[in-house]
């Protein structure tokens, strides 16, 4: 069974003199279980070794802290102790079996700080669980006070008497086979009285004794953590990238309107620039009271085909597929042919009900009534969503829970295993977290990802919740200062329990950025977005550079795919296909961009500039892009060099993973980019990066 990469509930790894790399372990079974087990920091308390603070946490240790499968994220913990005797500590996982896995040993963050961490790479997806062990480190202590004295001639024969002493303690502790009789021996040389005091005491500290009491150390007042809870989920949940689109839009010359069979004729477009999800909007049937016409205009005429959002007639409602698009087998062959090409299909799951869904009549109390007896409808205002009826939950939380979980559920078994839920903000916090946990508690592969463009704390508790990902304020952050600072965020804490998805537009949001950047506007926030965060996505018309308004000032598009149909030359030469698809290569080639947390920002002497990293194991990203679509940028970049794993002074080859040349940096560099030609540089590190080392543990 694959485990998480960490070892033994038992001793920690080598933490002598000088720490340990920080690392990843590989999964070891380790020694066995202590006999006696440790004492618990108990919540509210302080044990006999402080261990505080312990992170990543999630509303108290009540929700779980999230990673995925191969995903490496650094738990730690504040730990000291009285005195100056040493003190190690380890972090233990449990996995979805209960069984305590490899460890692994955690290092001094900072020399002085007591803040203490660890890299664990994640296993198989499950719930697991994760403490913090800490001890008194005697070994540690008397080999300090040991290379002091033994040296100054200070109580000589005594030191190395308890020496000795510890050392034939820490051997009780070892199996014969993996090193005891060395152990012994070291003792024994310790008690020479016929050798030099110096020579007994570099005896017991060779690297073959290190590395056998570093497997396993002698530990006193071991101290642990009360445990916390952490979901491990599919890769998908944390990386992808994803493309929007209307199978209606996808007709013929002969039929305007697309079906599931004419829509499939795009996937393999979709597939050739790199896709991972196909990501459809509703395709339920669409109601006709209040429909809306093209460009939202209240008066539809017989051709205006209806905003997809509007769900519910009389063919269906929210387990019917719209009878223009074909049957419940055409959405099967449709899926199954995006399967073949490594797509999964992302369906929209929009809790809302045009007036004419079949809920309205077999459920009236799911609904706000005015005081005139007619049921609301949504507004966000100053905007009004005649043809949408909002739910109303608190008159029947029940029904509308095992609704909703039938609904999805008829999806899943039709091959879904991805939903887009629109609006979840609007509904209960409560509600998804009992739908959501419910889903996947029997399919825990099924991921949902929460389109909630609102206030922070919404939006941050909805993915503690539950949902395997986020929408974010990435669309409107766009100049350097507001990227750096929403990063951080994203990357820092909160990457415990919220994924973002960087869609770079949606249906609802053309930025002004875009509307007056033109083609270079498209081509750096596609960078941008494809290279800040593991997944990302565009709704198709995206890479043809479609940027005109509704009307100036408006976000929303001109002729609006939400209200009609919209046929597109996918065969233009005028297109950013060729740009998306290198950026979804470069995504799969390079690690480092898979995943979120161990992002850092460089400083470029332009505001125009970004400068960022991303460091996975050996592989180094470097990214360096012009924000600015109308003017050429000429920069200096500065590196941070210890946190690309490189010394101050080195220069070290890269190579322009969009163009293929090979440049020399360092640590400082001068970049020209110039819009419509080099939007950026992204360079991968041809000599791989070497771990930094942490601070010394305290003596």
């Amino acid at each position: 069974m694959p485990a998480m990469h960490h070892q033994s509930s038992t001793p920690p790894e080598p933490h002598a003199d000088a720490p340990p790399a920080p690392r990843t372990v590989t999964a070891d079974p380790g020694p066995p279980a202590p006999a006696h087990p440790p004492t618990t920091d108990l919540a509210g308390g302080v044990g006999r070794i402080p261990v505080l603070d312990v992170r990543p946490i999630v509303q108290q240790g009540r929700r779980p802290a999230k990673a995925v499968t191969g995903e490496t994220f650094e738990i730690s913990a504040t730990v000291f102790r009285e005195g100056h005797d040493a003190v190690a500590a380890d972090v233990v996982l449990t996995d979805p079996e209960g069984r305590p896995g490899p460890w692994t040993p955690m290092r001094e963050l900072a020399p002085g700080t007591d803040r203490w961490g660890a890299d664990v790479t994640a296993g198989e997806p499950g719930h697991w669980t994760y403490r913090v062990e800490a001890w008194g480190d005697p070994v540690t202590t008397w080999r300090h006070h040991a290379q002091i004295k033994i040296p100054a001639g200070m109580d000589t024969e005594l030191v190395l008497e308890e020496g000795a002493r510890l050392y034939e303690r820490a051997a009780a502790g070892v199996p014969e086979d993996a090193g005891r009789p060395l152990i012994l021996a070291a003792a024994e040389a310790l008690r020479d009285e016929d050798r030099p005091a110096a020579w007994r005491l570099a005896a017991a500290l060779t690297p073959e004794v290190d590395a056998v009491l570093g497997r396993y150390p002698l530990r006193d007042l071991v101290t642990a953590s009360d445990p916390l809870p952490l979901l491990v989920e599919r890769e998908r949940a944390l990386y992808g990238s994803w493309y929007e689109f209307f199978p209606r839009s996808e007709g013929t010359a002969d039929r305007p309107h697309g079906t599931f069979e004419t829509a499939a004729r795009r996937l393999p477009g979709i597939a050739a620039m790199g896709f991972d999800v196909v990501y459809l909007p509703p395709i339920h049937p669409i109601g006709t009271t209040f429909r809306k016409g093209r460009n939202n205009t209240l008066s539809a005429g017989p051709e205006d085909v209806g905003v997809p959002w509007a769900i519910g007639s009389p063919e269906g409602g929210h387990d019917a597929v719209h009878p223009d698009l074909g049957t419940i087998e055409d959405f099967d062959r449709f899926v199954a042919r995006a399967g073949e090409l490594g797509l999964e299909v992302a369906l929209d799951f929009a809790l809302q009900c045009s007036p004419d869904h079949p809920w309205v009549d077999k459920h009236p109390e799911w609904f706000h009534h005015r005081a005139d007896g007619t049921i609301a409808y949504a507004e966000n205002p100053p905007k009004k969503y005649q043809d949408i009826y909002p739910i109303a939950f608190d008159a029947d939380m029940d029904g509308l829970i095992a609704e909703t979980l039938r609904v999805l559920r008829h999806w899943m078994d039709h091959g879904v295993r991805i939903f887009r839920v629109d609006n979840p903000h609007t509904k209960p916090v409560l509600f998804w977290q009992q739908v959501i946990a419910d889903i996947n508690r029997t399919d825990p592969d099924v991921i949902f990802l929460a389109e909630a463009f609102t206030r922070p704390a919404m939006m941050h508790t909805l993915a503690q919740t539950g949902f395997q990902q986020s929408y974010t304020y990435f669309t409107w952050r766009n100049t350097k200062q507001e990227l750096t600072e929403y990063l951080t965020e994203l990357s820092g804490e909160a990457a415990a329990y919220m994924r973002p998805n960087f869609f770079a537009n949606t249906p609802d949001i053309l930025h002004e950025f875009l509307q007056h950047g033109g083609r270079p506007a498209f081509e750096v926030r596609a960078v941008l977005a494809a290279t800040l965060s593991p997944t990302w996505g565009i709704y198709s018309g995206y890479e043809l550079c479609e940027n005109t308004p509704l009307r100036p000032g408006s976000e929303e598009y001109l002729d609006s795919e939400k209200y009609q149909i919209r046929t597109r030359d996918w065969d233009t030469p005028d297109t950013i296909a060729p740009l998306i698809t290198r950026l979804n290569t470069i995504r799969r080639e390079n690690p480092a961009l898979r995943q979120l947390r161990d992002l850092h920002f460089h400083h470029a002497d332009q505001d125009a500039v970004i400068a960022y990293s991303k460091r996975q194991g050996s592989n180094t990203v470097l990214v360096v892009a012009n924000l600015d679509p109308h003017h050429t940028q000429e920069a200096t970049v500065s590196l941070d060099m210890p946190q690309l794993g490189l010394d101050w002074h080195e220069s070290v080859p890269v190579r322009d993973e969009l163009t293929g040349e090979t440049y020399h940096w360092g640590r400082a560099n001068y970049v020209r980019l110039e819009p419509g030609r080099a939007p950026a540089h992204i360079f991968r590190f041809l000599r791989p990066s070497t771990p930094q080392i942490g601070g010394s543990p305290t003596k």
